[in-house]
C-alpha cells in the first residue's frame, strides 16, 4: 500500500489534486471548528457534553457535530444535499427541468444553478430554525446554559448570515474539489464529516462499555464486507451494436454491456426518509407536547425503539428507493437511444421489448436493493433496543447511513484514482 501511495504522489497532475482535495478538506474542517460572532463557545461546549438523543442524535452525522457548535460551517453539506434531491424529484414534474436535463451540458449548468439558488434559499431556513432553537434553549432541551451573548434580533441576524454565508462557502469548495480535485466535491465533503465524527463514537462506546467496543468492531467487519459486496454487485446487460455505413465508413459492430447495479439508487433514500423522520422530532420539540397528537407523535414517531417507528423508517425506504430508481433511469429512453444508433440485447427485439424487458430486469433488482437498504438501515435501531442502551443508538458507528457512505464514497475515489494510474501504467489501488 505505501509502494502504491508512493507512486500515486510521483504523479505530478495527481499529486496536485490530492494535495488540493486535502487542503480543501482541511479547510473545511477549520470552518466547522469556527464558532459563528456571538456564541457562547463554554457554553455550547458545557450543553454539548451532556447531549443525548432528540436534535443532537439527528444533526451529529450530517453536520460533523458542527451545527451543535453553531459554527461557521454548522449546516454543512445537508442544505446541497437536500436541494438536489428535490431538483431530482421536480424534473420528473416539470417538462421545463426534464428539457434541460436532455440539452448535455448547458442544460446540466442551467440545472446546477438552480439547485445553487435552492440551497441558498433552504440554507436561509435551517439557519434560522437552528439559531431559534439555541436562542429558546431547545437545541439542547436538558441544558440551561446561555448559548448566545447577545439575543437581539440583530445579532440573531448575524448569526444566520454567517451560517448561510458558510454554506455557500461549503458549495463553492465542493465544486472546487469536483473540478480540480480527486472524487465528487460534496461527496468528499460528507464524507469527512462521517469520519471527523467516527473516533467521538468509538471512544464514547469504550468509555461506557469496552466490550461493547470489541463487539461493535467485530461486526462492523462483516457489515462493511457485505456493503462493499452489495455496492460492488452488479447485472450486466448486453449490447450488441449493428454494423453501419457513414459516408465512406463502417461503424458499429462492437458489443458493450449496461451495468445495473442493485443498490441502484445509492444513499440518498436513507437521507430523505431520515430527513422525513426528523420532522415529528421537530414539531414535538417545538410544540411542547402537551395536546394528544403531539403526545402520539413522541410516543410512537419519535423515539427509534419502537416497532411503528422502525416499520415506518423500513417501509418508507423502500418505496423511496422504488420510486427514485424509477426517475433516474427510465428504460424508454435507453431503449430509444439504443434503436437509435443499432443497439440491441441479444434476443430482445429493439424498441418496446427491449423496454420492457429493461423494466424487468430493474424491477427484480431494484427489490433486493430496496431490502438491503432498509435491512441496513435499521441495524443501529436494533442494536438499541437488543441492549437498551440509550448511548448505543446514538453512538452505534456502524449503522446504515455512516457505513454507507464510507464505502461508497471510498471506492467512488479509490475508482478514479486508479483510473489516473492505469492512463500512466502505474499498478493501482484495487489490484
Amino acid at each position: 500500500m505505501l509502494i502504491v501511495l508512493t507512486r500515486v504522489l510521483r504523479v505530478p497532475e495527481l499529486r496536485k489534486k490530492l494535495l488540493f482535495t486535502l487542503g480543501v478538506v482541511a479547510l473545511f474542517r477549520l470552518g466547522q471548528i469556527l464558532p459563528s460572532p456571538g456564541v457562547d463557545v463554554e457554553g455550547v461546549r458545557r450543553c454539548l457534553a451532556g447531549a443525548r438523543g432528540g436534535f443532537a442524535d439527528m444533526v451529529q452525522l450530517f453536520s460533523g457535530g458542527a451545527m451543535l457548535k453553531l459554527s461557521a460551517f454548522a449546516l454543512g453539506v445537508a442544505p446541497y444535499i437536500t436541494a438536489s434531491i428535490v431538483i431530482q424529484l421536480l424534473a420528473v414534474l416539470i417538462p421545463r427541468l426534464e428539457a434541460l436535463r436532455k440539452e448535455g451540458q448547458a442544460g446540466q449548468a442551467k440545472i446546477t444553478q438552480y439547485t445553487r439558488y435552492l440551497t441558498v434559499g433552504l440554507a436561509v431556513i435551517n439557519a434560522t430554525a437552528v439559531v431559534a432553537m439555541a436562542r429558546t434553549g431547545q437545541i439542547f432541551p436538558n441544558c440551561r446554559e446561555r448559548l448566545l451573548y447577545d439575543q437581539s434580533p440583530l445579532s440573531v441576524t448575524v448569526i444566520v448570515i454567517t451560517m448561510v454565508a458558510g454554506m455557500c462557502v461549503v458549495m463553492w469548495l465542493g465544486e472546487l474539489v469536483t473540478e480540480r480535485g480527486v472524487g465528487s466535491g460534496m461527496s468528499i465533503l460528507i464524507f469527512t464529516q462521517v469520519v471527523a465524527v467516527f473516533p467521538s463514537y468509538l471512544s464514547n462506546i469504550f468509555a461506557t462499555n469496552p466490550f461493547a467496543l470489541v463487539l461493535m468492531l467485530v461486526w462492523g467487519v462483516f457489515v462493511v464486507a457485505a456493503v462493499v459486496s452489495m455496492e460492488q454487485a452488479q447485472r450486466r446487460i448486453p449490447v450488441q451494436y449493428a454494423k453501419r455505413m457513414v459516408g465512406r465508413r463502417m461503424y458499429g459492430g462492437t458489443s458493450t454491456y449496461i451495468p445495473l447495479k442493485v443498490n441502484q439508487a445509492g444513499i440518498t433514500p436513507v437521507i430523505f426518509t431520515s430527513s422525513l423522520l426528523y420532522l415529528p422530532q421537530l414539531a414535538v420539540s417545538m410544540g411542547g407536547g402537551t395536546d394528544p397528537v403531539t403526545r402520539w407523535i413522541s410516543t410512537y414517531l419519535v423515539t427509534g425503539d419502537h416497532p411503528l417507528y422502525m416499520a415506518a423508517y423500513f417501509l418508507l425506504i423502500v418505496g423511496f428507493t422504488y420510486f427514485y430508481v424509477s426517475i433516474t433511469f427510465n428504460p424508454v429512453e435507453v431503449a430509444d437511444t439504443m434503436k437509435r444508433y443499432g443497439g440491441f440485447v441479444p434476443g430482445i427485439r429493439p424498441g418496446r421489448p427491449t423496454e420492457e424487458y429493461l423494466r424487468f430486469v430493474l424491477s427484480r433488482l431494484t427489490a433486493p436493493g430496496a431490502l438491503y437498504l432498509g435491512a441496513l438501515s435499521l441495524i443501529p435501531l436494533i442494536a438499541f433496543v437488543m441492549l437498551r442502551d440509550p448511548s448505543t443508538q446514538q453512538n452505534f458507528p456502524f449503522g446504515g447511513t455512516t457505513v454507507l457512505i464510507m464505502v461508497g464514497v471510498g471506492l467512488e475515489t479509490v475508482k478514479q484514482i486508479e483510473a489516473q494510474l492505469q492512463q500512466r501504467n502505474y499498478e493501482g489501488f484495487l489490484r
